[in-house]
């Protein structure tokens, strides 16, 4: 069927994630996937029947209780402890569509057979995806090490008929989701609350979530960038492809190429320049552009290996007889990923700001704050002063989270990654971002009137065109706080065809 996922081995790209949610997508498991989870519950179920030595988190206590054994007849009140337990988040809410891809990373994830869950728990999970029940998740209370167990476990609550969910609307205990489905809360079995509560998930959605944002942002800082190098009356030399060739960044010579299409038949830009040089912000879009660019293709593959993976523990391995106890659960490789993130998409944010301020300055034929009349109107005044705020904490968001480690479970857990904070102040960064380039858009849109009757390039024209039916020229001090959120609201409802 068309509208359908089928989870199974194959490779999930961001953009097949994308494609799953936009689409609204409705999953199920492949036969593969199946038979994977089945075989090794099975597998798990003889070795527990037949062995009696501890395996970790099977039938031992948990973290540094993991030398304590656990009797055959308590193992599943075992698992529902667990999850009960650490169910110890607190602060601001998940939001929903990040919840919804927590979902299916850990469906993805229990998929592979490795982690020793019912297949009844899995096929629960993809009722609530399917169904739109989407636990309450709380922001704070992962240190994304041993997985983000108390984000998970407020995941995996509505499972046992516990916590709340959100459904149809509103925010309800899970236990009248159930009756209203008519379905049994889930008898966990062995080794499975620790299957839920180890992984990467909220760190990997977070992640997920921001990249789909970035690669479109990252697009719109070329293209407002384009505007406010014509509403500057900018220079094209600096984009010509000889520079970029001879210091061959990928991310600097697609940038150049890109803003060399956006200007492509532009009257303002092949007019006769009188000034020399560019400021930098205008000058060295290629380079600053390119390498944010260069460091979200970076962080792209490193999410993709992580969604891809399992990151549970201990992990089964069938057809070598063993169970292994690890630390795929360990969030650095994200950590890292996201605080490069979070300092790239700064950087975007930090020298659209710059071209606010050139463009307000009252340079190059503009009147000063965009405006006619200064002194009796403001003008474009203070936007200016709203994005430096924003990206000035966006500067203070980018100091390193997976530098930071606190000891956990008396010493057992001594090194953490802090992956799960790094995520979301990650997420403000990007949300940051898009309010710093609406107000640009903003001051370019305003800027690039002044320059008429001349046209910029087709597209252009057609994007302010666009933009012009969301927010009016600004011909006298109005309350501009409405037109920064029309603004951002233009940005986030273009599709941008990710690459």
């Amino acid at each position: 069927m068309e509208n359908w996922h089928y989870i199974s081995s194959e490779l999930l790209h961001l953009e097949t994630l994308q494609e799953i949610i936009s689409q609204h997508k409705t999953l199920a498991l492949s036969e593969e996937a199946k038979i994977n989870i089945q075989k090794c519950r099975e597998y798990l179920d003889k070795k527990m029947a037949n062995d009696d030595q501890p395996i970790y988190g099977i039938n031992t206590g948990f973290g540094s209780l993991c030398n304590v054994k656990i009797s055959t007849e308590n193992l599943s009140q075992l698992q529902s402890n667990l999850v009960k337990s650490h169910a110890c988040g607190t602060g601001d809410k998940v939001p929903q569509e990040i919840v919804k891809i927590m979902l299916l990373l850990k469906i993805q994830s229990l998929s592979y057979g490795h982690s020793g869950v019912q297949l009844q728990t899995v096929e629960r999970l993809i009722d609530f995806y399917n169904n739109d029940i989407l636990p309450v998740i709380y922001t704070q209370g992962s240190l994304g090490a041993s997985g983000d167990l108390a984000p998970l476990a407020h995941l995996s609550l509505p499972l046992l008929g516990e916590g709340e969910v959100y459904f149809e609307g509103k925010k309800v205990h899970s236990a009248e989701v159930l009756k209203h489905f008519n379905w049994q809360p889930i008898v966990l079995q062995s080794k499975e609350g620790l299957a839920l509560l180890n992984g990467t998930q909220f760190m990997s959605a977070y992640g997920s979530y921001i990249l789909l944002k970035a690669m479109k942002y990252s697009y719109f800082s070329d293209v407002i960038a384009a505007i406010s190098l014509e509403g500057f009356d900018g220079r094209i030399e600096p984009f010509n492809e000889l520079i970029h060739f001879i210091r061959p960044h990928k991310g600097q010579i697609n940038t150049a190429k890109r803003m060399k299409e956006l200007l492509e038949g532009s009257q303002i830009i092949t007019q006769e320049k009188v000034h020399v040089q560019d400021p930098y912000s205008f000058r060295c879009i290629p380079q600053v552009h390119g390498a944010s660019k260069d460091t979200i293709d970076y962080v792209k593959k490193i999410f993709k290996t992580e969604i891809n993976s399992v990151t549970d523990n201990p992990n089964i391995f069938i057809e070598s007889d063993v169970i292994i106890s690890g630390g795929n659960f360990h969030g650095q490789p994200l950590a890292l990923g996201l605080d490069f993130l979070a300092i790239a998409l700064a950087e975007l944010g930090s020298i659209s700001e710059r071209r606010t301020y050139q463009l307000i300055s009252g340079l190059r034929g503009l009147p000063a704050f965009l405006v006619d009349n200064p002194g009796l109107n403001s003008g474009m005044m203070i936007p200016q002063y709203t994005a430096a705020s924003i990206a000035s904490q966006n500067k203070q968001l980018s100091t390193p989270a997976s530098v930071d480690s606190i000891v956990s479970s008396n010493g057992q857990e001594d090194h953490v990654s802090m992956g799960s904070n790094a995520a979301t102040k990650c997420l403000k960064v990007m949300e940051n971002l898009e309010r710093i380039l609406a107000i640009e858009l903003m001051n370019a849109s305003q800027a690039i009137e002044f320059r008429r009757p001349l046209q910029s390039s087709e597209f252009l024209e057609l994007f302010l065109k666009s933009y012009r039916e969301e927010v009016p020229f600004v011909k006298e001090d109005r309350i501009l706080h409405y037109d920064i959120v029309k603004s951002v609201a233009f940005l986030d409802s273009f599709v941008v065809e990710l690459e």
